[in-house]
């Protein structure tokens, strides 16, 4: 069953790529005007974050970021077969930020957010980092999918390790030199064991874990943004915040990314991942207020 199931998908990633954002705008339609997907849980966090915005400018942002959230996954299917140089054609980073700090002995954290286009954001990064690229990942349900997104994305070298065995799997890499990508506006499965402060005025929890993880190792902490600059074109810009993250006092480097975040969103809105529900949780003083930075 799986080579059947990729055979299907390599053969759609052959599509030309203007065909394929052909698709993508049906998608977009049926999606946005048809099924509505998300379309509540999007205008909610639009509300929250840009309350100084009119609807129409908030609705403005919501349809672009749709027709970026379809391009994205069309544009994953691409991936199954590009190349390394088109890739590289597609994508452009200053990676010497990270590299320069090879020949240190430093390793490092890159910490992103859900800006659109990450699975680009891996593979680029992992064929042009001097460091073998980590990730974290969540398995599919469905095995056979699982194994396809799995084989595309290491395709360029990416060590991926499953959410859920990171804690017992993480220490085999630790003896050599790696540099570790965190998704660091994940939701915290434990609000009660995370960072509670305000990101876009509302009270919101974030993992402990990324900064947790720099104190124990003592790894450079590098910020890493990245946004189209047309349909299939991408630019990323990396950001070294610190080669010495046990200089800095508890729940500033998870300041430092909040603010970062909330500066990357305000200067492109449609850019972030709007479809998951960012303030899911509600502050509460007496379960959380220890945990407030």
């Amino acid at each position: 069953m799986y080579y059947l199931v990729y055979s299907f998908f390599y053969l759609l990633s052959l599509i030309p790529w203007w065909i394929m954002y052909r698709i993508s705008d049906g998608i977009y339609f049926l999606i946005y005007y048809v099924f509505g997907y998300r379309k509540e849980v999007v205008l909610n966090n639009l509300l929250i974050a840009f309350p100084e915005k009119t609807e129409q400018e908030r609705i403005r942002i919501a349809k672009d970021f749709y027709h970026q959230f379809v391009d994205t996954f069309l544009e994953t299917i691409k991936l199954i077969s590009i190349s390394e140089k088109e890739l590289n054609k597609r994508f452009v980073c200053n990676y010497e930020v990270m590299n320069d700090l090879f020949d240190t002995g430093k390793n490092v954290q890159l910490h992103a957010g859900h800006f659109f286009n990450w699975e680009y954001w891996n593979l680029a990064y992992a064929a042009n980092s001097l460091y073998p690229l980590i990730g974290v990942y969540i398995p599919l349900s469905n095995k056979v999918m699982d194994k396809i997104i799995f084989n595309m994305r290491n395709k360029f070298g990416t060590v991926l390790i499953a959410a859920d065995k990171f804690r017992n799997q993480f220490h085999n890499h630790q003896s050599k030199r790696y540099a570790l990508a965190l998704g660091a506006d994940q939701n915290p499965g434990n609000p009660k064991a995370s960072y509670w402060l305000t990101f876009f005025g509302k009270m919101t929890p974030f993992v402990t874990g990324p900064e947790r993880g720099a104190f124990s190792t003592n790894s450079a902490i590098i910020f890493s943004t990245f946004y189209p600059v047309k349909r299939g074109y991408y630019k990323s810009e990396l950001k070294l915040i610190t080669t010495e993250p046990n200089t800095l006092q508890k729940g500033e480097i998870t300041k430092l990314y909040r603010d970062f975040l909330e500066e990357q969103i305000k200067f492109r809105p449609s850019n972030y991942l709007w479809s998951h529900r960012r303030w899911k949780f509600e502050f509460d003083e007496t379960k959380y207020g220890n945990m407030v930075i």
